[in-house]
């Protein structure tokens, strides 16, 4: 059954890029796990239209835990940057030598 346009959601979410509040319905949910289908036990963060759209919207499997085991307190951006690259390019020599 459809809803009336009165039974919209009008709750406001901020989103987690610019930090604009948009309403809920305008908004687009963001899953840093990558995967928005799989609904079961998570909360949503959200992102206004304007930030979706500049969005890359490829598959991330994996991304959050690499980030999480390369990152530390006081780590410089290039360092991390560093690291990063180092660890994307070991996980590709080992998928083409594999």
């Amino acid at each position: 059954m459809w809803r009336s346009p009165r039974s919209r959601d009008r709750r406001t979410v901020v989103c987690i890029a610019c930090g604009e509040s948009v309403l809920r319905e305008d908004a687009r949910e963001y899953d840093k796990e990558g995967n928005r289908w799989d609904r079961r036990d998570k909360e949503f963060e959200h992102l206004c239209v304007d930030c979706d759209d500049e969005l890359c919207h490829q598959p991330r499997d994996g991304l959050e835990s690499l980030v999480l085991s390369i990152e530390s307190d006081g780590l410089s951006q290039e360092e991390f940057l560093d690291r990063y690259t180092d660890a994307v390019t070991d996980s590709a020599t080992r998928r083409d030598d594999g």
